[in-house]
């Protein structure tokens, strides 16, 4: 593992801690790398009203864009898991649709298929978005 990427997962890891997960006790953290080596975090924000929860992804997504750097963004890294066991998962843990379709934004305003790196017990599984969401809807299709 690169140690620039092994920063970006440590950076989901930790960024899990900050999770509002009362209803699922399920804690996600993610790391967007910039490309000016800064790392943007998100943690998911639970909702009584389930429909209302924010994604860790989408999260740290609208961090980097309130602060002007959506077509910054290169790389993100997302850990998820129950409380105190972050990354602990036999299998990667995947951005969900709603996740993969705001990503999928993102790697169209930067003409790039963004490398998702995905914790696991074992280390970390690297997808690429258009392995994640093949044929996902965007500004083409809007043409």
């Amino acid at each position: 593992m690169s140690a620039a990427t092994q920063r970006l997962i440590q950076a989901a890891i930790d960024a899990s801690k900050s999770a509002y997960a009362p209803y699922s006790n399920f804690h996600v953290g993610a790391a967007l790398l910039l490309d000016n080596g800064q790392i943007v975090t998100g943690s998911n924000l639970e909702n009584a009203s389930y429909g209302m929860t924010l994604c860790a992804e989408t999260v740290a997504i609208a961090k980097a864009n309130s602060d002007g750097q959506l077509r910054a963004i290169r790389e993100i890294a997302v850990a998820g898991g129950l409380a105190g066991h972050v990354g602990a998962a036999a299998e990667p843990i995947t951005p969900c649709g709603r996740c993969r379709q705001i990503i999928k934004e993102v790697a169209d305003l930067t003409d790039t298929d963004i490398p998702v790196h995905c914790a696991h017990a074992g280390g970390y599984e690297t997808f690429t978005l258009s392995e994640l969401l093949p044929h996902g809807f965007g500004p083409a299709n809007l043409k």
